[in-house]
């Protein structure tokens, strides 16, 4: 008799959640009664996912952040390996998280559980030594990025390009109008997306950063309107913040909703991460900034082998839109960057063009390659 197959999945923050819930949808088109437990979010739960974990426990980024949290993180690791040694799923598929991943998935694989990994660590950006690990855990690689399958295979590691789930969820040309009227925005006035990220070191160094390049925002340009979308379990301390900063009703906390946000803006000012990806899918210019722990920054500094940070400047090799790092990431820097983009219309339409062809490379079935490489693991 036919059966379904079991997978283990671990998404370690927002983004992860978003990915694995996309790619949750897409293997239920194939094996519609699988079951898939592990670590998650709301994404994943709304197709189906038991949570053993929620998918926020994970969700730090850092060297001394993660220090910080290093018992507990382990611990969860210990007992789910544990867990999934003593019933075995059909394959574990690792959603990013590399630093939690990878060394669960090479434990898995050890005992003869399959293991997939989706999203291929940055090893093309930093931490090129990476690629070891890599080959030791994985039996397949789900690459998002179309250069990443042959950087993978002449290190031994099996991939497959299966472009990006939100390249074909987030449309062509987004409705900047409709998101306006769900979110209750003006529809004329200029618009700027507050995005300083979904993790909880992420609102402590960017938070109040940001709300203060809003504010001087607000002075220079006395129509503009802001809106911000925090995760849930942030919502409250970033609504905290939100008074503090003084704007009043120009600026709208959203719970979530991150893409009505930047479907709505005229410019994002954002965190690097995997958001700034998103935000580029939208064809929005940005201002990408970030501020860490300075022994964190001063590690991951010299790690870095490209000039870039943001995703939408490495994938287009080119400063595209500007990164404001470290020190750099001031109040005043952020505030100057965005108005910068609200005065120049034809500097807009290049960047909307530059990332109108990023995202038709970016564009696959990725429901279909992605189910199609995951069956040939589970057959060996």
């Amino acid at each position: 008799m036919h059966q379904d197959p079991a997978f283990a999945l671990v998404a370690g923050e927002a983004s992860g959640d978003l990915l694995a819930g996309l790619l949750l949808q897409g293997l239920r088109q194939h094996w519609p009664d699988l079951h898939a437990a592990g670590i998650g979010g709301g994404a994943m739960a709304r197709q189906g996912f038991e949570a053993w974990w929620p998918s926020d426990k994970l969700a730090v980024r850092g060297y001394v952040e993660v220090l910080r949290h290093y018992r507990e993180i382990v611990g969860i690791r210990t007992q789910l390996g544990e867990r999934l040694l003593a019933e075995p799923p059909s394959a574990f598929i690792g959603v990013d998280a590399p630093d939690f991943n990878l060394q669960l998935e090479a434990t898995l694989r050890a005992a003869g559980i399959p293991a997939i990994h989706f999203v291929c660590p940055s090893i093309w950006a930093w931490r090129p030594e990476r690629i070891d690990t890599i080959r030791a855990s994985c039996d397949h690689v789900l690459c998002l990025f179309p250069f990443e399958p042959e950087l993978l295979a002449r290190a031994g590691v099996p991939a497959t390009y299966v472009g990006h789930p939100l390249a074909q969820v987030i449309p062509l040309e987004p409705d900047r109008a409709a998101a306006r009227s769900v979110l209750g925005l003006p529809p004329d006035a200029p618009v700027v997306a507050l995005l300083p990220g979904s993790r909880a070191s992420e609102i402590q160094y960017l938070g109040r950063r940001f709300l203060a390049a809003a504010a001087l925002i607000a002075q220079a340009d006395a129509g503009v309107r802001f809106v911000l979308p925090a995760v849930p379990a942030l919502h409250a301390r970033v609504e905290a913040m939100a008074r503090d900063a003084g704007l009043g009703q120009r600026l709208l906390v959203t719970p979530g909703q991150s893409h009505a946000a930047l479907a709505a803006c005229d410019v994002t000012l954002i965190a690097s991460g995997t958001a700034t990806l998103e935000a580029a899918l939208f064809k929005r210019p940005m201002v990408i900034a970030y501020n860490m722990n300075w022994i964190s920054w001063a590690i991951m500094r010299r790690k870095k082998l490209q000039p870039w940070v943001g995703l939408p400047n490495i994938l287009c090799q080119d400063f595209v839109v500007p990164e404001l790092l470290q020190d750099a990431a001031t109040p005043e820097a952020m505030a100057r960057g965005v108005l910068q983009w609200l005065g120049d219309s034809a500097g807009v339409r290049r960047v909307e063009h530059r990332f109108a062809e990023l995202h038709e490379t970016l564009r696959r079935d990725t429901a279909q390659l992605a189910t199609h490489a995951i069956q040939n693991v589970l057959e060996g």
